[in-house]
Order: C-alpha cells, then sequence, then structure tokens
C-alpha cells in the first residue's frame, strides 16, 4: 500500500519561512527517488492548483508564477524525501499543501491529474 507523507506545516508570519517534507513508502520500486514528485495546494473554495515540481532525478523543476522566487524545490534521494522551501511567505498562500508523486516524466504542465499518489495534505497558515 502506497503512503505519500507530508509534514512541516503550521502557523507562520507573514514574511515568514517554512520547510515543507514529503517522504514515501510502499511504491513500486520501494523509494521515492525514481518518482517525479509534485506539491500542490488547496485553499478553501478554491480548485486544488500545483505549486512546483522535480524531475525523479532532481535536475527539472516546474514553479507556478505566484511562488517563482519564493518557493524552492528540492530532493535528496538518499533520504527519500522531497521538499518544499517556502520563503516571504504571503497570506494567499494559506492552504493545505498536498505531495503527490508520479512514475512518469515530468511534463512541461503539472496537473494534478497527472499524478498518481497523494498524501493527506499539511496545512499552511500564514497570517498575523
Amino acid at each position: 500500500q502506497v503512503q505519500v507523507v507530508e509534514s512541516g506545516g503550521g502557523l507562520v508570519q507573514p514574511g515568514g519561512s517554512l520547510r515543507l517534507s514529503c517522504t514515501a513508502s510502499g511504491l513500486s520500486g520501494y523509494t521515492l527517488a525514481i518518482y517525479a514528485v509534485g506539491w500542490f495546494r488547496q485553499a478553501p473554495g478554491k480548485e486544488r492548483e500545483f505549486v512546483a515540481a522535480v524531475s525523479w532525478r532532481g535536475g527539472s523543476t516546474r514553479y507556478a508564477d505566484s511562488v517563482k522566487g519564493r518557493f524552492t524545490i528540492a530532493r535528496d534521494n538518499v533520504k527519500n524525501t522531497v521538499y518544499l522551501q517556502m520563503n516571504s511567505l504571503k497570506a494567499e498562500d494559506t492552504a493545505v499543501y498536498y505531495c503527490a508523486a508520479t512514475p512518469k516524466p515530468l511534463l512541461v504542465v503539472v496537473t494534478p491529474r497527472g499524478m498518481d499518489y497523494w498524501g493527506k495534505g499539511t496545512l499552511v497558515t500564514v497570517s498575523s
């Protein structure tokens, strides 16, 4: 049974930083290292949207325009973990953040439909 697990969410003031982590177990091949991984978020009353993604080797990344220059996605395949470093957080970044993985190649346009395994999400609240 595949389990994708996010951690690191919480309450942060505007302008602050958080680092989210994503790990997985039960995958075919036993490790997240051979999967492209993406971060998505969903704010109350809104659709789930793409945030960032990284190819399985880490050589290719994708970012939503709204987070470019503020968020960084990175992976440590030895630790079987993908990170989302979020800096200069804004109130509009408040959402539940989801990690998702797929064994398929990372596409130019990353959508929720293109991902195969999902975590349950971690809440990020940006508020003073």
